[in-house]
């Protein structure tokens, strides 16, 4: 029996109270009429169909579903800014959650065992328990693991056979679960997209499509047979045990070199439909509750729009400290930053709001439209046309120490400074624990001794940016240049931002003197590079706390934050090495 028999069996079987002609079957099913003509004489002839299409039930193999694993832990970034309040399982819809509605679809159907995994705000999904008497998994690890973790804590207390996997972001115009199945599937859209990764071939074969290609668009319910469910289990076990796996969507375990192991169920375009961001959800139903989003509306007020002006919203790739968004209004491009998990502790935004007005008449940063010194809210006309330093090229080099020495050269002034040793303590305080790494007390009594140098050295205090990494400078092709994000600016030593710069850009010390000379123009003297170097020390474990303390949010910096400990470690023995010598 091939796939599209196997359709046209389960479509009757759950449908065996209505009468249906054989053209209204082929609609349903997106076949032609001959072809669905052609496939029911056949099963009429192999017995599996009566002459009025009705199922004689003892000839074919059908199973019942027994079980739904709703996948529901991620961060649905891209429904930014919904998700700064709510999940989006919980997104409304039609006077309804989306989740609501797949769990009323199961039970509809008869299934009971409803297992949701949740991670993000799960919290905001306690209430399903009470209501729906479904279970709740904890995905403790959403923000560094992809679904497939989520799927394999779902197969702790029992396998996949029989079972449905559902993302939690679907709303199914009719509902997509049925009492019986036949064979194991996995559902696309007739949409035809580029960033997918299968195509549905007439056979109903799910093939793998290469980057760029047109496929289907992947909708991400399944359904998962005794056979089949048994088997990817085994290999969902297997691939959760390997690191390699940590980044992998669960759709991975139905693949077999260029195919999928189970058949594809395609569905019309406008019977499925996947809600993933603000715009798609103000399509789809312009009176959702939840587009009366904080964030929108504030937007719309200080441009003095409608909300619906406000369009293609789309996440920037998260930062250390934020995540921000960027949209367009009236044909002008907007950023909207967010404050990022624990920034309250970090920033003092009534200090940045105050910065934003010392540099406003110098256009040296972005045109701040507003900013709200009590949330760190900021929106930002988009600076077109630019890119960011690429610290690895001299010519960038040049243009971003030359726009760094002119700021310095400004002499701005706020009435608070950047304490670069009582950071280190801060930082070291908000972790609230002892440090992962074995040696740190040494390191940070080491980075200490450096204090009484730093405070005796000659340096002229003026506004310092801090946080001069090489992505907040946005260079246009004139050779002008914008510094950016402005949050931890404050008094201090211009050498502290060269210091910076370096460290984010994670270099060496021959790249680190080439930075020191460029902005010198090569007439830095022997004390400020040992200065310099000090700095570097000092701001690397200043850094490396904090990259601990975010870490203990369960945000990790990768190599960045090892490489933060190693400038206090390297860079606190070569200062206090010349000074000895000295």
């Amino acid at each position: 029996m091939n796939e599209k028999e196997k359709m046209i069996l389960r479509y009757l079987v759950n449908h065996e109270q209505e009468k249906i002609t054989q053209r209204e079957l082929a609609q349903k099913l997106s076949l032609s009429l001959g072809t669905a003509n052609e496939i029911l004489h056949k099963l009429k002839s192999q017995g599996y169909l009566t002459r009025d299409l009705d199922i004689i039930r003892e000839k074919i193999p059908f199973s019942k579903p027994k079980r739904a694993i709703i996948l529901a832990a991620g961060y649905g970034m891209r429904m930014v800014p919904l998700n700064m309040e709510f999940p989006k399982g919980v997104i409304e819809v039609k006077g309804e959650t989306l989740i609501e509605r797949l769990i009323k679809q199961l039970q509809a159907v008869g299934i009971t065992d409803i297992t949701v995994i949740v991670g993000f705000m799960k919290e905001k999904y306690e209430y399903l328990i009470d209501m729906y008497n479904v279970k709740l998994k904890v995905n403790r690890y959403y923000t560094e693991r992809k679904n497939l973790y989520s799927l394999a804590l779902a197969c702790q207390e029992a396998d996949l056979t029989d079972s449905y996997i559902i993302p939690c972001d679907i709303y199914a115009k009719n509902n997509p679960f049925s009492e019986y199945e036949l064979n194991s599937w996995y559902m696309v859209s007739q949409d035809q997209v580029y960033n997918t990764d299968v195509i549905l071939n007439r056979k109903l074969h799910l093939k793998k499509v290469k980057n760029g290609q047109l496929g289907n668009r992947m909708v991400g319910i399944a359904y998962l047979n005794q056979s089949d469910g048994q088997l990817l289990t085994d290999r969902l076990k297997d691939y959760v045990q390997q690191v390699r796996y940590n980044d992998e969507y669960w759709e991975s375990i139905l693949e077999d070199k260029q195919e999928y192991v189970i058949a594809g169920r395609l569905v019309s375009s406008d019977e499925v439909i996947e809600i993933n961001t603000y715009e798609e959800l103000r399509d789809f139903d312009n009176n959702s509750n939840q587009l009366n989003n904080e964030l929108i509306n504030l937007i719309a007020d200080v441009l003095k729009v409608n909300r619906n002006q406000i369009e293609q919203i789309e996440l920037l790739k998260k930062g250390m400290t934020n995540r921000s968004f960027k949209f367009i209004c009236q044909d002008k491009r907007y950023i909207m930053r967010i404050p990022g998990e624990g920034t309250g502790e970090l920033i003092n935004r009534q200090k940045e709001a105050q910065v934003y007005q010392v540099i406003a008449q110098h256009q040296i940063g972005e045109n701040v439209c507003y900013i709200n010194p009590n949330n760190g809210y900021k929106l930002t006309e988009f600076i077109e046309n630019t890119c960011s330093c690429d610290s690895r090229k001299q010519t960038d080099l040049e243009i971003c120490m030359g726009l760094l020495r002119n700021f310095h050269q400004l002499n701005l002034k706020v009435d608070f400074e950047f304490d670069l040793f009582g950071m280190v303590e801060f930082y070291e305080k908000l972790r609230q624990r002892s440090s992962n790494y074995r040696d740190y007390t040494e390191i940070k009594r080491r980075v200490l001794q450096l204090k009484d140098y730093i405070d005796v050295v000659k340096k002229e205090y003026v506004l310092c940016h801090i946080d001069a990494n090489e992505d907040n400078f946005l260079l246009k092709p004139d050779g002008s240049a914008f510094l950016i994000d402005w949050e931890y600016a404050a008094m201090q030593d211009p050498d502290v931002d060269i210091a910076m710069f370096a460290i984010y850009s994670m270099y060496n010390r021959q790249q680190l003197d080439n930075v020191i000379d460029t902005y010198y123009q090569g007439q830095c003297d022997r004390e400020t590079r040992l200065k310099i170097y000090a700095y570097v020390a000092v701001c690397g474990l200043l850094w490396s706390n904090w990259c601990e303390y975010k870490n203990s949010l369960g945000v990790d910096f990768g190599e960045y934050s090892l490489m933060q400990y190693r400038y206090a470690k390297e860079y606190s023995k070569l200062v206090l090495d010349i000074l000895e010598e000295k």
